[in-house]
């Protein structure tokens, strides 16, 4: 049988819409600003280049906000070290984006980890990001110049793409020409011959603006591998990434605006092993109408291409064992909300979402004796969720109430494995039932403001999370385990509630606790089989309970943020799984905690200092191999030497702190050891 191509017949469309979406409306940017009838008189035009504003019931939530200089001020200069300071965020592994393969990079909240897959939702100015096929997240892409603000919102959703956010979700907003200025551009290079460069230019045209954007970041890295096991092909963890973007805004209406977006990226990374290399690309590009009248709306449309490769190898030949040569992705999609106007008291939402996913993987073993391909293979299938969803805010003086639902149809199409010998004759050709279902969610909370300086809030939630393609349909090995799919895999589905004080005792300074007990039931988990072989499965659930607390003070020029994540959370699994029932899921610490104490003497001065630490957690389901609690100590300094330019200082881990990543039967990886750059920023 034959099997499509997701990318057919689309490629030139997916670049022409990339090329082209952007430029396309700055002829309505330099239009001059549009006016009412004379009797009206004239109108202000207003162009944000975000989505509709917060509702009421967003603060009964457990949200926090990372603002543009927390953003942009990081040791790292990585999105994924900004967000390891928001209490409960977490990757698979303790690595960043430098030196993890990139399949291991999904973003989870809560503790419901346990396997690479995101549970939680992420968003750049409303369009997901995460990888369709595979589940992570493209951190090298997303380049912290370009952003204006990140919103953690902690707990599973019900609103647009809601089936995506099982644990949580992280809205990415970009900046504008407000907060980035003509130019934001910086040079640096690092002890180990490691270089970031990245430039941001914002232009206001007519009533609108545009943004370009580029960033090239390149090293040699570090080994990750202890020197006590390194071997001739031992190699450092090299990467080299580069991403370019442009986004406009224009004003097609006094109280509509119309914005555009094109992202395009790759990434290459050697690790472990000389030859062992990975890389991911993607493009994507997005429209979106924002209308803010008496019926607003928010109307967006997007497309995505992305891919994936990545040679394995052997532990003990120290040649090529697998070549996944690659993995080509599609997914389409959009959202529409409507809110029409109910009174001043209610905020009604309403509408509609849609992704649909298409990829395949090829790959090919071979045999670590003569070098050649012993097989040919290729797994894949197609996935489409289609979401209906509704909420209300209620404000009654000083108590607001919030409710909403949300209805799922999805499916899982078209799977597929196909085997072929080194001969070209089939060894196995299996094709998956279609599989469909409804699944509904809830979400209802409230927040209760006291007196001005005290706010209660409480949250139940629901949601849902399909199975990734990879998942289902792609087996991977990292020496000496190898992970089988499962095809079989069912959706998960999550149980949660909070409740949460928010104090602001004075000017400056606020303060927040939250607990929390969710269940994530059907949680996919990679289960052991045996001494070399896991297999994805369904357990029966993963049940999480703990403490997020939060703290932020602003007092003159010193500043100060922390936040604290405790979770108490384990596995329910019975039959054939009993041996994993109470034991924590791989990869969950059980405590995580972050400090940030800053000075900003005056304009664009900031010295700062970052400690974290992530507690003890286990490679494993069955907890046989621990990997020790880390603690780092970051630190940063930009200082002014004229007009527009400044000297940037950084410093990762300063004390060399020992970050066992992985730690498979005593073959262990290391995280980032102690780094120094310097270099430049200019801002205009």
């Amino acid at each position: 049988m034959q099997h499509r191509h997701p990318f057919e017949g689309r490629r030139a469309l997916l670049a022409i819409v990339a090329g082209l979406a952007a430029p396309c409306i700055v002829p309505f940017a330099a239009t001059p600003a549009l006016a009412e009838d004379a009797d009206a008189g004239a109108r202000t035009i207003v162009v944000t280049g975000t989505g509709l504003d917060d509702t009421p019931a967003t603060p009964a939530y457990d949200v926090e906000t990372l603002d543009r200089e927390t953003i942009t001020t990081s040791a790292s200069g990585r999105i994924e070290d900004t967000l390891s300071s928001v209490a409960g965020f977490q990757q698979y592994r303790r690595s960043d984006s430098r030196s993890s393969n990139p399949s291991a990079q999904g973003a989870t909240l809560r503790a419901l980890g346990g396997n690479a897959s995101s549970r939680a939702l992420v968003l750049l100015d409303g369009v997901p990001v995460t990888n369709p096929f595979f589940g992570y997240v493209p951190f090298s892409a997303l380049a912290p110049e370009r952003l204006g603000s990140i919103r953690v919102t902690r707990g599973g959703g019900a609103g647009a793409f809601g089936a995506g956010a099982i644990s949580g979700t992280i809205e990415l907003a970009s900046a504008g020409p407000d907060q980035i200025g003509t130019l934001d551009g910086s040079a640096l290079v690092n002890d180990r011959g490691g270089t970031q460069v990245s430039a941001t230019t914002a232009q206001k045209l007519g009533e609108g603006f545009i943004v370009a954007s580029g960033q090239w970041d390149r090293g040699p890295g570090f080994w990750t591998t202890p020197s006590d096991q390194r071997v001739d092909a031992s190699a450092r963890a090299a990467y080299e990434s580069w991403s370019a973007s442009l986004r406009a805004v224009a004003p097609l209406a006094p109280d509509l605006e119309i914005q555009a977006s094109g992202l395009v990226y790759g990434d290459q990374r050697t690790l472990r092993f000389k030859g062992a290399d990975s890389s991911s690309s993607g493009q994507q590009a997005s429209l979106r109408l924002v209308g803010r009248g008496d019926w607003q709306f928010d109307v967006l449309g997007y497309v995505q291409a992305q891919n994936f490769s990545n040679v394995t190898i052997s532990s003990t030949r120290y040649v090529k064992a697998l070549d996944q040569r690659k993995t080509p992705t599609l997914a389409t999609g959009g959202k529409f909300e409507l809110r029409p106007p109910v009174g001043n008291d209610h905020v009604l939402r309403l509408g509609s979402d849609l992704r649909l996913v298409s990829g395949h993987l090829v790959e090919s073993p071979y045999s670590t004796s003569t070098g050649l391909a012993t097989a040919f293979r290729r797994a894949g299938g197609d996935q489409s969720d289609l979401g209906f969803f509704a909420q209300d805010d209620w404000t009654l003086g000083t108590l607001v109430l919030t409710a909403g639902a949300r209805a799922d149809r999805w499916t899982i199409r078209n799977g597929f494995y196909r085997s072929l010998s080194a001969a070209g004759a089939v060894t196995q050709d299996t094709t998956y039932a279609n599989r469909d279902g409804w699944n509904t969610s809830f979400r209802g909370g409230l927040v209760w403001h006291l007196a001005p300086v005290v706010a209660l809030r409480a949250a139940a939630y629901s949601s849902l999370r399909l199975p990734t393609l990879n998942e289902l349909y792609r087996p991977y090995v990292v020496y000496p385990i190898t992970t089988n799919a499962n095809a079989a895999l069912k959706p998960e589905r999550l149980r949660g509630y909070e409740a949460g004080l928010e104090l602001t005792p004075a000017t400056g300074i606020s303060l927040s606790l939250t607990a929390f007990d969710n269940r994530l039931k059907d949680a996919i988990a990679n289960v052991t089989i045996d001494d070399t072989t896991r297999e994805r499965q369904n357990v029966d659930a993963i049940h999480a309970r703990g403490l997020e607390a939060s703290a932020a003070l602003r007092l003159g020029q010193i500043s100060f943020d922390g936040s604290l994540s405790w979770t108490h959370a384990e596995v329910e699994a019975t039959g054939d799984q009993a041996a994993l029932d109470g034991m924590r899921p791989a990869q969950v610490p059980k405590l995580a905690a972050s400090a940030t104490l800053a000075w900003t003497p005056r304009d664009r001065w900031r010295f700062a200092t970052t400690l974290r630490h992530v507690g003890r957690q286990f490679e494993d389901d069955l907890e046989t191999e621990a990997l020790p609690a880390a603690t780092t100590l970051d630190a940063y300094a930009q200082v002014p030497v004229f007009t527009g330019f400044s000297v940037i200082l950084r410093g990762e881990n300063l004390f060399d702190e020992r970050i066992v990543t992985r730690d498979q039967s005593g073959s262990i990886d290391l995280g980032t050891p102690r780094t120094l750059w310097a270099g430049f920023r200019v801002q205009i």
